[in-house]
């Protein structure tokens, strides 16, 4: 646990929270103040279980048979954006005492529960490996590495991923693991309008018996007050504009854990730099120069809702492909109705100087899209985008075959 000024750590969410307060980190929320008392509830009995179980005299039962273990019951916490869901968990991360734990975004640890999967039943198909069913295994060895799991935007978009949560997450609470979630969507509205929706259903039953289901109801959203003011397209690339960019995405972090992430986009790994709940801080290096597809653009989109870029260079004839990359990028963005933040060499009309090819003419669009996106109007269709997102949990919903 850190310490602050030479000070004993912090012991409670409580603690952190007023401290942060204190130093006009952040401004105190009165809707916030259940989810502190809960999440300092759950480091008690994290703690009271990590504890009974290394002292006990039974410790070594409870270590070998964790279905014997009286589970502790987790959070699922849901409400719009930018109410500070995610913040709070962060902070009860860093502060629940056990070293088994993760932070992981939902969709990265689902993907990461299907390749286990498939690696599951090459065993078994080699020889090195028994039982026809793969779920139990991993979900055993997931427990043995992680017993507190904290998921980021808990939303289930992906047939595949519907129809084994049931099994999976029965099989991962009987292992003793703690959930603790955060969503924009409540649990009944989980999968909604998906594709053989009456075999997720009972996968709902499972959660409320496992979490407390708690409703975010604030109505600030703090993630416009960070960007109020700011400019979202500075050029020329100097010290000053350099400041304005590392000055706003520091209000957009708001003294959060700033984590490198990455995104999964058909067993492919994408990495995320700089990212904190629904932010995404990039170069234009990381995302234009290197052979990234459609594919992988619009995963960002779906998992972010503003992007941070950082350097976009002029671009001519030598710089065909980046600048393709960037048109594609942009176009992904602004369908997807994601505010951009960026600094620039030139304004969106003096990006591209090339003079074969589609390119020149393609990029007419993309700099009158960068010119859009700046706009008071596209702030509000930005804003009208996350408020369906809030209310539908996702986009869109994927109707994919199954991968299991």
């Amino acid at each position: 646990m850190k310490t602050r000024d030479g000070l004993q750590p912090f012991r409670t969410l409580r603690q952190a929270y007023g401290d942060k307060v204190e130093r006009g980190e952040m401004t105190r929320d009165p809707a916030q103040e259940p989810l502190v008392a809960a999440f300092d509830r759950l480091i008690e009995d994290v703690a009271a279980k990590r504890l009974a179980a290394k002292s006990s005299s039974l410790g070594w039962l409870f270590g070998r048979k964790r279905q014997t273990r009286e589970p502790v019951r987790g959070l699922y916490i849901h409400g719009g954006v930018g109410r500070g869901k995610t913040m709070l968990m962060d902070m009860f991360f860093e502060l629940v005492p056990v070293r088994r734990k993760r932070r992981v975004h939902f969709n990265d640890f689902m993907a990461e529960v299907h390749d286990r999967i498939g690696r599951h039943r090459a065993a078994v198909k080699a020889g090195t490996a028994k039982g026809d069913d793969p779920i139990p295994p991993v979900a055993r060895d997931l427990a043995e590495q992680s017993w507190v799991l904290c998921f980021d935007e808990f939303s289930v978009t992906d047939i595949a991923d519907a129809m084994i949560l049931s099994r999976l997450f029965s099989a991962l609470f009987d292992e003793g693991v703690v959930l603790v979630a955060t969503s924009n969507v409540a649990p009944d509205d989980l999968y909604r309008d998906g594709l053989n929706r009456p075999l997720f259903t009972p996968f709902i039953a499972i959660l409320k018996r496992h979490a407390q289901i708690l409703f975010l109801d604030a109505d600030t959203d703090y993630r416009l007050e960070k960007l109020d003011g700011v400019p979202v397209y500075m050029h020329p690339i100097d010290a000053a504009n350099e400041h304005r960019f590392d000055e706003a995405w520091r209000a957009l972090v708001d003294g959060s854990v700033e984590r490198a992430d990455e995104v999964v986009v058909k067993g492919r790994h994408v990495p995320v730099p700089r990212a904190v709940r629904d932010a995404a801080r990039f170069a234009f290096a990381d995302l234009c120069e290197k052979p990234l597809a459609a594919r992988d653009y619009l995963a960002i989109a779906d998992r972010y809702r503003t992007i941070f870029l950082g350097g976009i260079p002029v671009m001519d004839d030598s710089r065909r492909n980046e600048a393709k990359r960037f048109i594609l990028l942009v176009d992904t963005l602004y369908d997807r109705k994601v505010r951009l933040v960026a600094t620039a060499q030139a304004a969106p009309t003096e990006l591209y100087r090339g003079r074969i090819g589609a390119e020149a003419f393609e990029f007419d669009r993309t700099a009158s899209r960068l010119i859009e996106m700046q706009s008071e109007e596209w702030r509000d269709a930005w804003e009208a985008a996350s408020a369906t997102q809030d209310s539908n949990g996702a986009l869109a919903v994927r109707q994919d075959e199954p991968r299991v």
